[in-house]
């Protein structure tokens, strides 16, 4: 009885073991990758593995990582977002602005969030969702038109920004982790679930497989996409929001290298580049790869233009990995109907 027993657990846990398994095929290149990086630095740099430095690999990595996830959504709709670190930066603009009205701190985070909502649906949303123009064109024009409005509200000058909540948001601690840290857990779960567990999250694929297909199945595909760029506008907001409470002011020129990062984090977690395939967590591996590998970098002692160099190869490499992914994965949609179409003619037909 004991054996007979066991074995349908045993069944069950090796299922699920295997399931598992299955479920991390898109972004295994990118897990295995990190894992190899983490034990080589440890090997080679004694500081890497202590809890300060994971730490501070966390936090460095936060406003990225909630740009990423937005841009996620947004490249499993098959489009590409350029603008982020133009939002985030007039987002910063914004909330020094704000903050000088009087209103209590928490209203103006959720003021400027909402901004970045309005601004990445209105703007990119609804050019790309519902006039239909080229989704590259779109948002590196409004990178550049952004930029530009970041420059003549901030005049070209940095802002130093004095909020306790703000304060709170980005640099203070939590049971022990700082609050980017927890708010990066959070945002991620959050993700998951729309992208796991919603019909949302479906649409999403759909429409970034086929947009044809998605019309014809009833999705509303202009809704969708409105939506998507508004979330992807919103945590670029959001980001910007920490990366003004990590350095205490406003900047008044746009890390514009941000998006860039964000591809190429979205690309190595094994996200297509014409959308469909992939998911956050993927982009969340992504996102930690190169936070660890530009944090090795700097324990090594090499100049940040070093860093931008790593950064662009891993962006080609991402490029690359995805071109030879969709080319295997086109042969062996090919081989299967090249077998299935030798099986149609040698069956023989019977009256």
């Amino acid at each position: 009885m004991n054996m007979s027993t066991a074995h349908p657990a045993g069944n069950r846990a090796s299922s699920t073991v295997a399931n598992l398994w299955n479920a991390t095929r898109t972004f295994r290149p990118v897990l295995i990758l990190l894992v190899a990086l983490c034990v080589f630095l440890s090997i080679w740099q004694d500081g890497f593995f202590t809890t300060v430095n994971l730490q501070n690999i966390a936090t460095s990595v936060a406003v990225l990582w909630l740009i990423a996830l937005g841009a996620t959504f947004v490249q499993l709709s098959g489009g590409i977002d350029l603008s982020s670190g133009a939002v985030a930066a007039i987002a910063g603009i914004c909330l020094t602005r704000l903050l000088d009205t009087g209103l209590p701190d928490a209203i103006v985070v959720v003021v400027v969030v909402l901004f970045g909502v309005a601004l990445g649906s209105i703007v990119n949303g609804i050019l790309v969702g519902v006039v239909g123009l080229n989704v590259f064109v779109v948002t590196l024009a409004s990178m550049t038109a952004t930029t530009g409005a970041v420059s003549l509200w901030s005049g070209t000058r940095s802002t130093f920004v004095f909020s306790e909540f703000v304060n709170k948001l980005a640099v203070d601690d939590l049971l022990g982790l700082s609050m980017p840290i927890w708010i990066m857990a959070l945002s991620f779960l959050v993700f998951l679930f729309v992208q796991t567990r919603t019909y949302f999250g479906r649409d999403i694929y759909a429409i970034g497989g086929s947009m044809t297909a998605a019309k014809l199945s009833g999705i509303r595909t202009a809704r969708t996409l409105l939506i998507v760029w508004g979330v992807a506008g919103g945590m670029a907001a959001l980001a910007g929001v920490i990366a003004v409470g990590r350095i205490g002011a406003s900047a008044p020129q746009p890390d514009n290298t941000l998006p860039l990062s964000a591809i190429a984090a979205i690309l190595l977690g094994g996200s297509a580049l014409t959308g469909g395939m992939g998911g956050v967590g993927g982009t969340a591996l992504g996102v930690l790869f190169i936070g660890v590998l530009q944090n090795g970098l700097s324990l090594s002692g090499a100049p940040t233009y070093w860093q931008q160099i790593v950064t662009g190869l891993i962006l080609v490499a991402a490029v690359l990995g995805d071109r030879l992914q969709a080319h295997a994965g086109w042969v062996n949609v090919r081989n299967k109907l090249t077998r299935r179409s030798s099986v149609d003619v040698q069956t023989p037909v019977t009256t």
